[in-house]
């Protein structure tokens, strides 16, 4: 059974009972040391999951290394040689302490005023209201959070979902580690913002390694978190990534349904262009509704000016609204589906500089292969220039791909299927065949249904 340490009880107050949770804050304490001291090498102090388990279940033969010391005293303000002892042994101590700490003093009684025996003592009151006022997520760890999820967003059109998955599951359990504890109404609010955005990348990248079952479950998470904090910017990106995820699962009516409903609730919000573009124009040009996906893309436009979007090429999983060159990228990719093969061409042109100078290679890979279909549409196809781009957008992609590169280079391969005799299509063909049995191509492929 483990030993009750005045660490122990100290952490279970503060509710950092996990590693995850504890470890945060004992970097952060390294770090504050390290300056208070003087001495760089404190701020490097770290400790194994191992060693907390040892630590929390009382189980040490010898004190921690002197610089862990140092740390542990200055996060939890009591000697080391006290924390890993009985925790009954200063029991009484934390009392006398706690009576007599400044502002804590219990006020007088005025004479001839009897104490009821329903009356509630002014220490439990004083002392109630600092717990509900405090709590385990401070300021520096909600900032470590969020800039933790914007190096995510930074980094993913360069790493990719595989690599950066585990870091963004490790901050949504970090993140929910807290919320079983206790913070004040703030703190509280934005810790389920940013549990709502770990949730939300890692349904995105869900989407991007075909496991669309996944993609719905945490989909599903970010917007009911966002929904209970009315944190509309954040929900309204959840609805567009499980209309996002709808897309590539071929289910298009329901992904038109889903963004659908998410613009009718705030109509004129900047993160509509999203819904409309990405997951109404698209989803409806598939079912060949032209008027619809027309309006779509126009309403789409229309709140980018009205909201002076900036006008590159955004990263496609920010939680920021739609670049105007993003918006154009979905209408290429939805006027491939209706066929407007002029329309194509022109948006493409326009986008061209921006995209060919952005980080992502996907971006630059997914405009190649709506070009080479739009190519392969016109009445006098360009089959071999079709063809050149079709490899230059495997290439790009590598060894990363992604679900909407690994579905579009195949629906290509079928838009081809006529001039299969001819030799630039039997080498993208196989190219495509060498390029899809990568063990990353291979994953992408099997996808999880909803």
């Amino acid at each position: 059974m483990p030993r009750m340490t005045l660490f122990r009880r100290l952490l279970q107050r503060r509710h950092l009972t996990t590693y995850e949770a504890f470890s945060a804050q004992f970097e952060r304490a390294a770090v504050r040391l390290a300056d208070l001291a003087g001495d760089p090498r404190l701020a490097s102090v770290r400790l194994s999951s191992r060693q907390f388990d040892r630590w929390y279940g009382g189980e040490l033969q010898t004190l921690p290394r002197p610089d862990a010391c140092r740390v542990l005293e200055h996060m939890l303000g009591r000697p080391v040689s006290e924390l890993f002892s009985a925790a009954d042994d200063h029991a009484s101590r934390d009392r006398d302490e706690t009576l007599t700490a400044p502002g804590h003093q219990q006020p007088p009684m005025p004479r001839g005023v009897p104490l009821r025996a329903d009356d509630e003592s002014p220490m439990d009151i004083v002392s109630r209201a600092q717990q509900l006022t405090t709590g385990n997520a401070d300021e520096p760890t909600l900032a470590f959070l969020d800039s933790s999820l914007e190096g995510i967003i930074a980094r993913y059109e360069l790493d990719g979902p595989y690599a950066l998955r585990p870091q963004t599951r490790q901050l949504r359990q970090f993140a929910h580690t807290l919320l079983d504890g206790r913070q004040p109404p703030r703190a509280r609010q934005e810790l389920f913002r940013l549990a709502a955005r770990a949730s939300g990348l890692l349904g995105y990248m869900a989407v991007n390694t075909g496991d669309f079952a996944l993609a719905d479950a945490y989909g599903t998470e970010a917007r009911n978190l966002s929904h209970a904090i009315d944190d509309v910017e954040t929900e309204l990106w959840a609805d567009g990534t499980l209309s996002f995820s709808l897309y590539y699962a071929g289910r298009y009516a329901d992904a038109d349904a889903c963004a659908a409903a998410a613009v009718d609730r705030a109509p004129r919000s900047a993160q509509a262009i999203r819904l409309l573009a990405n997951g109404r124009a698209r989803a409806l040009a598939k079912m060949g509704q032209r008027t619809s996906a027309a309006l779509a893309l126009e309403r789409a436009l229309e709140l980018s000016a009205l909201h002076d979007v900036p006008a590159g090429l955004t990263p496609c999983i920010s939680f920021e609204p739609y670049g105007h060159a993003r918006t154009l990228a979905n209408a290429v990719t939805a006027h491939v589906s209706l066929g407007n093969v002029d329309q194509v061409l022109s948006d493409a042109q326009q986008i061209d500089d921006l995209v060919e100078h952005s980080d992502s290679a996907w971006s630059r890979s997914l405009v190649r292969l709506d070009v080479s279909t739009a190519l392969l549409q016109q009445s006098s196809p360009d089959l071999d220039h079709a063809m050149s781009l079709g490899r230059e957008a495997l290439a790009l992609c590598g060894d990363a791909p992604i679900r909407s590169v690994w579905q579009r280079a195949r629906d290509l391969y079928e838009q081809a299927t006529p001039w299969r005799n001819q030799p630039s299509v039997g080498e993208y063909g196989e190219e495509l065949r060498v390029w899809s049995s990568q063990p990353a191509a291979l994953a992408v492929s099997h996808s999880r249904a909803m």
